[in-house]
């Protein structure tokens, strides 16, 4: 993890992968039932918790342990967590480690877009919690890498330009669509419905008025606007991260489920795709992280 090749080239790769993955269709990832799917909420730099959701996933299973068979991980705002040395921000290492988990298992592992990732290669401002987390971020790589900066910046910037916007699971009682979070309605009249359907451009990552940049910051939806885009989309359930949850986990009626996978009550949401469940059943299937 100090290496700037080695992080660089991981970063690259797992760039490649995403972009190059069989579940890959135009700007995200679609998988079918049957199989298993670990949803997640924003991680936030929590290594303890990425370990153990990558340890759900059991992506470490081979053909000849079928009593733990593979599952689909999604992951999302993984960086500017409260980890921080001297002010300095070090979650590159989770990001690295997201593009190392892509590409060795291209078909499982569905990191996507988040406001923090996208803000983050585009320099917009974010203060969290008083801290300006994307300059604590550039200095947290400058002070590990030094001359050779911005050869890992380079490969940061493609790793996140190649995520997914969502995961698409179709299920035979519907699809459910995992994303980090959806546009909210005063935003609808710039928004791109059909942004799933395509590449995304450099115009899509603008702020304020991109498709990208609107869906990855909304919040606070309202049962008609789910209402719209689960018809406009053929979506039966949207399980989404991005507002905070004190719980861990928050019904939004009638159609979106949200999660935390970052504090000390976050959770992740395993799925069966084959019997997936109704959005108001989710909150007694969430597992808690902690102690997990």
């Amino acid at each position: 993890m100090t290496d700037a090749s080695e992080v660089a080239n991981v970063l690259l790769e797992g760039a490649a992968a995403s972009r190059a993955a069989a579940c890959r269709q135009g700007s995200i990832d679609v998988i079918h039932a049957p199989g298993r799917l670990i949803a997640t909420g924003d991680l936030h730099d929590n290594p303890m918790h990425m370990a153990t959701v990558v340890a759900a996933a059991n992506l470490a299973s081979t053909e000849e342990e079928p009593s733990k068979p593979r599952s689909h991980l999604v992951l999302h705002e993984l960086i500017h967590g409260d980890n921080r040395l001297n002010g300095m921000d070090l979650s590159y290492r989770v990001l690295t480690r997201a593009a190392d988990l892509k590409r060795r298992f291209p078909e499982h592992v569905h990191v996507l877009l988040a406001n923090h990732e996208l803000s983050q290669i585009s320099g917009a401002g974010i203060v969290k919690d008083g801290v300006r987390v994307v300059e604590a971020f550039n200095a947290g790589v400058e002070y590990v890498f030094g001359s050779e900066t911005d050869m890992v910046q380079a490969a940061i910037g493609e790793f996140v330009r190649s995520m997914p916007l969502a995961l698409r699971c179709v299920t035979p009682k519907g699809d459910i669509l995992c994303a980090h979070s959806l546009p909210t309605a005063a935003m609808m009249s710039r928004f791109d419905p059909t942004v799933l359907l395509r590449e995304l451009t450099e115009e899509d990552y603008q702020p304020r008025t991109g498709s990208a940049y609107i869906m990855v910051w909304g919040r606070k939806y309202d049962a008609e606007l789910l209402e719209d885009l689960a018809e406009r989309w053929g979506v039966g359930m949207f399980v989404l991260g991005h507002e905070h949850c004190p719980d861990g986990v928050m019904l939004v009626p009638p159609a979106a489920v949200v999660l935390n996978s970052d504090h000390e009550r976050g959770v992740y949401l395993p799925i069966d795709l084959e019997h997936p469940p109704r959005p108001e059943a989710c909150a007694g299937m969430c597992v808690a992280l902690r102690g997990a």
